[in-house]
């Protein structure tokens, strides 16, 4: 099959995306991942828009690229203004990108109504332009706004104005739906026809108001479009642009064109969780291919299923995307689910060690406890329902000040009594709430005796009203994700109050830490002496 083209804007587009911000440092971050992930072009920016895209065009020359093109976005010339003496491409020259993006009206109407001019100025507008920035040495790529809904308003002329920016010298025509309301079938059929019509190669770029954007997308390459236009994770105006996340994955698993680079599917999950990081935004846990869910299984059936053969119930390996199958455990779980999640413990033939498992995931969540993120609780109520769960320490008691100062600072102040073994360990410590201040008490306390906990941190919490009836005596189910150097884990802790849950659910934090080290200890010692034992 042939190549697509892929051109990403989450740089500009994207970031019209409401709550999307980037640096220019971030620019320049994500622009060497997506050059790694091997996307044909970048859209840097509008650099007649405001200084920090200025700076990242600067900035961007310096960097050492394999595979993409950066480029500038810009509009045509204003009307009554020759392209020389317009500020805005000139900008676009001083951006110094071998390519130029230039948006111009192919909507009769968005020309007379919106713009306010003649049909024939915004041909010349889009013709002079083309040719100022070809002359000038730049590849052009005209992307035609509102082209399909002025398609439908006044086919010749929507096709006059491509033919227009194509015999000007653009090096691509780029069909939008800008509005995002096209459907597949009327973008397939006119992306068809223009197809046909133009001497240069033909792209899409699509907005995702009905949901349509991929899917529009992938329409419009069946009909013979080189090109796709969009974003990571489809950040953008209103409902954003047409996810690249999906698109390529689409293109290269289930259609056989070729993208990207060989080899370079695989990064997908990790492009789209570092864009997340780096716009601090959180993940779409159900986003198809890449998120979290993508490949997590629930239901007893379906992990019975998945358990026989993962075709069962995954339309593709998640590993071909780079993600990973997740087996989630709930009440609704059956004995399939409890055994996936359990497989290194090999109870598989301990039927009643099964059933007593899941009565007790069932009885906890009907208390409010969720196992399917606190993956570090489920493991030891599993250690716990073997009988192989001995606790490294027993709260004897704590307490959390909250005082506020005449000048309005808040001092947080939390103190911890625990029995290490037969001793008993009394420390207290301040933090910048109550969690963080039991965090640092129960620290000082354990670390004397515990090392491996100094490679632990806090990375997430969250908190959520279980029973929002009660009002403020409503029950809160606390998540708490750590990390240390090797692996991320969640726990969670379910309470009326909102210190004990959050409490249990450090402690399980805590004790998950300790247990997994000692586990990977012991493993390591076994290692060792099956190694001695052969070299012997």
């Amino acid at each position: 099959m042939r190549r697509i083209e892929i051109y990403d804007t989450t740089l500009r587009d994207g970031s019209q995306g409401e709550g999307v911000s980037f640096s220019s440092f971030d620019k320049i971050l994500i622009t060497r991942r997506l050059d790694e992930l091997g996307v044909d072009y970048v859209e840097g920016g509008y650099p007649a828009s405001n200084d920090k895209d200025c700076e990242y065009f600067q900035k961007a020359k310096d960097l050492d690229l394999e595979h993409c093109r950066v480029a500038a976005f810009g509009m045509t010339r204003r009307k009554g203004i020759a392209a020389a003496e317009d500020a805005g491409l000139n900008s676009l020259l001083q951006a110094g990108t071998p390519v130029v993006t230039i948006v111009g009206k192919a909507s009769a109407f968005q020309a007379e109504e919106i713009i306010k001019t003649t049909r024939e100025e915004n041909l010349a507008m889009i013709a002079e332009t083309v040719a100022f920035l070809r002359q000038a040495g730049r590849d052009v790529l005209f992307d035609a706004e509102h082209f399909f809904d002025g398609y439908r308003y006044d086919a010749e002329y929507a096709l006059q104005a491509v033919r227009t920016a194509a015999e000007a010298g653009a090096k691509m025509v780029i069909l939008c739906d800008t509005n995002g309301g096209s459907l597949p079938e009327q973008v397939a059929e006119i992306t068809r026809k223009v197809v046909d019509s133009l001497p240069v190669p033909v792209g899409i770029h699509c907005h995702n108001d009905s949901d349509l954007a991929v899917a529009n997308s992938l329409a419009a390459v069946d009909a013979g479009a080189s090109q796709v236009q969009g974003t990571i994770n489809g950040f953008g105006e209103r409902c954003g642009n047409a996810d690249l996340i999906s698109v390529v994955a689409n293109l290269a698993l289930k259609k056989g064109y070729q993208v990207l680079r060989e080899g370079s599917l695989r990064q997908l999950t990790a492009v789209s969780r570092f864009v997340y990081e780096t716009v601090n935004m959180p993940y779409r846990n159900n986003q198809p291919f890449v998120g979290r869910s993508a490949f997590a299984h629930k239901g007893g059936m379906h992990v019975s299923g998945i358990a026989r053969n993962t075709g069962s119930y995954e339309h593709i390996p998640p590993e071909s995307v780079g993600n990973e199958r997740r087996i989630l455990v709930s009440e609704l779980s059956g004995r399939s689910n409890i055994m996936a999640a359990t497989a290194r413990y090999n109870l598989q033939h301990d039927a009643k060690t099964m059933e007593r498992i899941l009565a007790k995931v069932v009885s906890k969540e009907h208390a409010g406890y969720q196992y399917e993120a606190a993956q570090g609780s489920f493991d030891l109520l599993v250690r716990q329902c073997l009988g192989t769960f001995r606790p490294h320490f027993e709260r004897v008691a704590y307490r959390v000040n909250i005082e506020t100062e005449s000048d309005g600072r808040i001092i947080t102040e939390a103190t911890v009594k625990i029995r290490v073994g037969s001793e008993i360990r009394h420390e207290v410590a301040e933090g910048d709430g109550p969690v963080n201040a039991l965090d640092a008490a129960m620290r000082k306390a354990l670390n004397g005796t515990f090392s491996s906990l100094a490679k632990m941190q806090l990375v997430d919490y969250k908190v959520r009203v279980i029973n929002s009836e009660a009002g403020t005596a409503a029950g809160v189910r606390v998540m708490i994700e750590s990390r240390d150097d090797t692996d991320s884990w969640g726990t969670v802790g379910v309470s009326e109050n909102i210190v004990e849950a959050s409490w249990i659910a450090l402690a399980d934090s805590y004790e998950y830490k300790l247990c997994k080290d000692e586990e990977r200890e012991s493993q390591r010692k076994v290692a060792d002496y099956v190694a001695d034992s052969v070299t012997v």
